[in-house]
């Protein structure tokens, strides 16, 4: 249950950062890219990544790797990283690695315990990955976007990847029996319809 526990939290996380983030946008009438959503975008990646430890769960693990370096540079390119204490800094920046260094010290026993785990089959784990690296390919996308442009901005492709990813990732967690990726996957859902939508109204105004 304290597993899960950690699991539910990050989901907190990331629904808050959607919700916040909506209701913003809603309020400009475009999609925004606050602060505050890089910020809860780290808390609950940090979170999920001990998740996806304690469950074995290579596809989460992945997904959360290559995500999470890139808040830590839109939280740059907002002016925030910096204001995190040092110590903290070193600690977020350091703790994947950490972790995946101490995977690679027994890679037989690492590919025994996440790569042929009994309780994901081999066809599941597929599954759960692809939708894992669609989800996390649209913040790949936003990052070269946003490079390109000198911001940090959420444009239309992320919104259709996450949808994408996500219809993905709710069809491993319902085979799976996961709540934990059901609730939090299937909350993002109508956020990144309207995330689309109002990023297609805002480029048909500017047309």
């Amino acid at each position: 249950m304290w597993i899960f526990a950690i699991g539910f939290l990050a989901q907190a996380f990331f629904s808050a950062r959607i919700l916040l983030q909506w209701a913003l946008s809603e309020r400009a009438g475009r999609v925004l890219s606050p602060g505050a959503f890089w910020v809860l975008s780290l808390a609950g990646s940090y979170l999920f990544f001990v998740y996806g430890w304690l469950r074995d769960d290579f596809a989460i693990i992945l997904g959360q790797f290559i995500s999470y370096y890139i808040y830590i540079w839109n939280l740059r390119e907002k002016a925030i990283w910096f204001h995190i204490p040092r110590p903290c800094r070193w600690v977020l920046g350091l703790t994947p690695f950490a972790a995946f260094v101490w995977l690679a010290r027994d890679l037989p026993a690492f590919a025994a315990t996440f790569l042929h785990n009994a309780d994901v089959p081999l066809s599941l784990l597929l599954l759960g990955t692809a939708g894992q690296a669609v989800f996390t390919l649209r913040f790949v996308y936003q990052w070269l976007y946003s490079r390109r442009r000198g911001d940090s901005l959420l444009p239309a492709g992320f919104w259709m990847l996450s949808l994408a990813g996500s219809s993905m990732i709710v069809l491993y967690a319902c085979l799976r029996h996961d709540p934990v990726l059901i609730v939090g996957q299937s909350f993002g859902l109508a956020a990144y319809l309207r995330n689309l939508m109002l990023s297609f109204r805002k480029t048909s105004q500017t047309q």
